[in-house]
């Protein structure tokens, strides 16, 4: 082989080697950002997992105060408290002031 020749062959490797190496580089950049995509996407989950957790209790406890304001109980509750009702036969004894 010719000197030339040998020359196009190296220079032919060498730049096919740096466009692979280039290429590889490039991947392993999106490689990283995917990851840390990944992982932040991951933290975002939990967060709405948590929340979600949250707002269904809430939800459960809403509902359990509804059933509760829906009941006799609750109407006694509040005629006692707030209109200082009370039933015929009973006595209230309040605390004395100091």
């Amino acid at each position: 082989m010719s000197a030339k020749k040998r020359r196009r062959k190296n220079a032919g490797t060498v730049s096919i080697t740096i466009i692979v190496l280039a290429f590889l580089a490039v991947m392993a950049v999106q490689i990283c950002k995917l990851k840390q995509k990944d992982s932040d996407y991951q933290a975002k989950e939990a967060e709405l997992q948590q929340e979600k957790q949250d707002e269904t209790q809430r939800s459960s406890e809403l509902d359990d105060l509804e059933e509760y304001m829906k009941s006799s109980q609750y109407i006694e509750d509040v005629a006692k408290s707030k209109l200082g009702l009370t039933y015929k036969n009973e006595i209230i004894f309040k605390e004395k002031e100091k």
